[in-house]
């Protein structure tokens, strides 16, 4: 028989989104209770970043409601520094989630107003029946893998990895690695597979903009005084002067600014970490979209063929959210991103929130977050 807990606010999920958002009903005395599929918080962090991953934006970007970051943490944080600042929110605000909780359904019930969420305890076996007057969506954009439908891929004989399971070069050395994607994770990874002596190839099928951190550190302070199209030209100009013309190595620019696209797609320009450098030097090789895999052959839109040891896919994540979530039209849309546009995406109808689904990171995270908390705290506040 299933455990039925009454909660007044239930949180699914204990990253970043689902702390931020725990964080601020805390400081405001209204209890709530986290859901996590996994054994930590932060387990994307801990458990699905390489290890030479580090955050691209300057850590004024990058931080959680009610908690700034020390004069002494470094402008652009590596993973250990961000965890062990997870670590401390953590502590700070007495969150403590419940692990190993796989929720299955959430339903909104007509009859009480309420939703009604179950989850299965992965230890015990037993199902818990959560009934809550607000329901908060913190699971995240990167929830679930992208798997690409790419011709033949099941052919292939070798390693077939996705970017959330890559950790290090070191086991790649003196192999053909294939990289698909070259967004920041496989920029990144190509990067550090060169570094390890991997023969290491990377597919750019889509327009990119390249740029530093520090350009992109600057794009965002400018915009706070200037228009995106004109600092997307100063950016872009900055972006030539150092990188020069990339089309002859097989990356192409978009014909859109970097911060008009982000602001219209929500994808983050590629931020070069030393991969355009090994790309020049010809250690690490551009290649076109991939026409089709025959076992360990990989055929290029260009007609040129080679022979892989490895396959990377570096092609992004989604939200998994409408798994779980049958209601989901209150307030997400078929993709399990936010129906409503921002800044109003993260509140919908009957109690629901989303919380780090606008493709804004931490700091859209941080935003939303308290957003949402206020938002429960003056309904809540009504009723008095």
């Amino acid at each position: 028989m299933a455990q039925i807990v009454s909660v007044p606010v239930l949180i699914v999920g204990a990253g970043p989104s689902g702390l931020a958002i725990s964080a601020c009903l805390n400081n405001l005395s209204i209890s709530n209770t986290v859901l996590e599929r996994e054994n930590c918080y932060g387990s994307l962090w801990k458990h699905r970043c390489y290890d030479r991953v580090s955050l691209h934006l300057a850590k004024q970007f990058c931080e959680l409601p009610l908690h700034p970051h020390s004069p002494t943490t470094p402008k652009y944080m590596p993973k250990a520094t961000f965890l062990a600042y997870l670590d401390e929110y953590v502590s700070k605000f007495n969150i403590n989630p419940r692990y190993n909780r796989h929720v299955e359904s959430a339903e909104f019930d007509e009859s009480i107003k309420s939703w009604r969420v179950e989850a299965k305890n992965l230890l015990s076996e037993v199902t818990e029946v959560y009934v809550a007057e607000f329901l908060v969506v913190a699971t995240g954009e990167n929830s679930e893998g992208v798997i690409p439908q790419i011709p033949g891929l099941d052919t292939f004989p070798g390693e077939i990895l996705h970017s959330s399971l890559y950790k290090s070069g070191k086991q790649y050395e003196g192999k053909n690695v294939l990289v698909v994607g070259c967004g920041n994770s496989g920029m990144e990874i190509s990067l550090d597979l060169s570094n390890f002596g991997a023969r290491t190839t990377i597919v750019a099928r889509n327009p990119i903009h390249v740029l530093s951190k520090e350009m992109v550190y600057t794009g965002m302070f400018l915009l706070k005084h200037l228009g995106v199209g004109l600092v997307d030209r100063a950016v872009t100009w900055l972006s030539t002067l150092k990188f020069g013309d990339l089309t002859k190595y097989g990356i192409r620019r978009p014909t859109e600014g970097p911060f008009y696209l982000k602001g219209l797609t929500g994808r983050s320009p590629t931020i070069d970490a030393g991969t355009v450098a090994k790309i020049k030097a010809g250690e690490v090789k551009v290649a076109p979209e991939i026409s089709h895999i025959n076992a360990n052959l990989v055929t290029f839109r260009d007609g040129k063929v080679s022979s892989f040891d490895a396959i990377i896919l570096a092609t992004g994540y989604k939200s998994s959210a409408n798994k779980w979530l049958k209601d989901f039209k209150y307030i997400l849309n078929n993709d399990g991103l936010p129906k409503q546009k921002q800044p109003d995406h993260w509140k919908g109808d009957n109690g629901i929130y989303c919380i780090g689904l606008s493709k804004n990171g931490l700091f859209g995270i941080a935003r939303d977050a308290k957003e949402a908390s206020d938002d429960i705290f003056k309904t809540l506040k009504a009723r008095e």
